[in-house]
């Protein structure tokens, strides 16, 4: 009874999303809280460039409306701050929620493999999936949902905004944004790829510094403490390969959001100041659009940058979603049969057997052994000729290739695991250092 492995095609943002959603559905208010709060923090803080630039232009004149202004921009800014401390800590708590259902869920799924399953996966390659990549999964509601939903409001406001005050100016900032949009979408899908390969290669370096470190004894008798060495630093090169040209990207989308915005200021400028030269435009109106023109280019920078961070996260996402999709193993959740009165009859009938690891070298070629009731029997043989094979197989920790086990005449497989486990006497093997 091997687990079985759910269909796993690679991960979207968007079934990645629906997993987790998933996983914080019981505690969904929060994360409604949270968007709540983000969509009045964004709605106070969208009116702030308008109202500092009508308090700039007022105060030449004095008087009320330089007041009414001022008090306004407070209130705003105290509303944007009260709202925007609430949504930290609603998307803060379903962010520990969501790490937490991971690794639970994770662990739970993991201890419910069969034996054969860890004989193929390493020990530093589970833990670093229970560590590391649900963390990384964590930042989607925390961090990057958060931040990419607020800028979109705000982004959306903002270019509204540009419209109505000038539809040709609006549309130049358009088309900057919609350039920065899909070197946006290029740069998000690289680091979705690159994030993979930085995981797997974390992981591997993790197993080799583990393997080591625990059997550092054998290393230090054999001398081995060289090779070891280049095992470990040759990840630590792929490693920093991966992260070096994520670097890279990195740069690239930095100084595509420098260049155009610059550029974007530039050409206002001078588009507006022809405009108010003109008798078209006023300097309170071109302060207003610069402003707005930057904290829209701003909002798609952010945006941009959370994406990026976003398709790392659903990267990690795809190894932890296919382990727990594992299906546990067939002695956890199948029921078998008990009997009423266990004599002790073990019959080992034609048994082959060979560990899934290596099936071909076989351990065990029909074997035929009984042991009877109230006997003592003691199996002895030189180290790796099948001995604790005989034991394991007796306990279901494997399942023979050919042949079977009968108990008081029964079929070991038709028998209730846990039951018949709950029955046995077992002491491992002891090392004395």
């Amino acid at each position: 009874g091997g687990a079985g492995r759910a269909d796993a095609s690679g991960a979207t943002a968007a079934s990645a999303l629906s997993r987790m959603w998933a996983l914080v559905a019981n505690d969904r208010w929060v994360i409604f809280a949270g968007f709540a709060s983000l969509i009045c923090a964004a709605l106070a803080e969208i009116a702030i460039p308008h109202l500092l630039a009508a308090s700039i232009f007022s105060a030449q004149n004095g008087g009320a409306v330089f007041y009414r202004n001022a008090k306004l921009l407070v209130v705003l800014c105290m509303i944007s701050g009260v709202f925007s401390g609430v949504r930290s800590c609603c998307f803060g708590i379903a962010n520990m929620i969501l790490v937490k259902r991971m690794r639970e869920m994770l662990f739970d799924s993991i201890l419910s493999q069969d034996i054969a399953f860890f004989d193929e996966e390493t020990v530093g390659d589970l833990t670093s999936r229970l560590g590391s990549d649900c963390q990384q999964v964590s930042r989607v509601i925390g961090n990057d949902l958060n931040l990419i939903s607020r800028n979109l409001l705000q982004g959306i406001g903002a270019l509204i905004y540009l419209l109505i005050l000038s539809w040709p100016l609006g549309l130049c900032t358009m088309l900057t944004c919609g350039t920065l949009s899909t070197i946006m979408l290029v740069h998000g899908r690289y680091q979705k790829k690159a994030s993979k390969f930085a995981q797997e290669f974390t992981a591997s370096a993790n197993n080799v510094a583990q393997e080591a470190i625990s059997l550092v004894r054998t290393v230090r008798v054999y001398g081995t403490e060289k090779q070891e060495f280049k095992r470990y630093a040759k990840w630590l090169d792929k490693l920093y390969d991966v992260s070096f040209r994520q670097t890279m990207a990195y740069g690239g989308w930095s100084l595509s959001l420098n260049y155009l915005y610059h550029s974007t200021q530039v050409v206002a400028v001078l588009i507006g100041g022809i405009a108010i030269m003109n008798g078209k435009f006023t300097a309170e109106q071109l302060t207003k659009f610069t402003l707005y023109a930057e904290w829209l280019i701003l909002s798609t920078w952010w945006i941009g940058d959370n994406w990026s961070s976003l398709m790392q996260s659903v990267g990690a996402s795809e190894k932890v979603f296919r382990l727990m999709d594992l299906l546990p193993s067939r002695q956890l959740t199948s029921k078998g049969l008990r009997l009423q009165k266990l004599e002790g009859r073990i019959q080992y009938a034609d048994v082959e057997f060979s560990y899934p690891s290596r099936p071909s070298a076989p351990i065990l070629r029909r074997l035929n052994l009984t042991l009877n009731p109230n006997e003592v029997v003691a199996i002895v043989g030189l180290s790796g000729s099948g001995k604790s094979t005989i034991v394991n197989l007796l306990l279901q920790l494997y399942e023979p290739t050919n042949g079977q086990i009968l108990i008081d005449g029964v079929p070991l497989s038709e028998l209730d695991t846990r039951w018949f486990r709950e029955r046995i006497g077992f002491v491992g093997q002891v090392r004395i250092q």
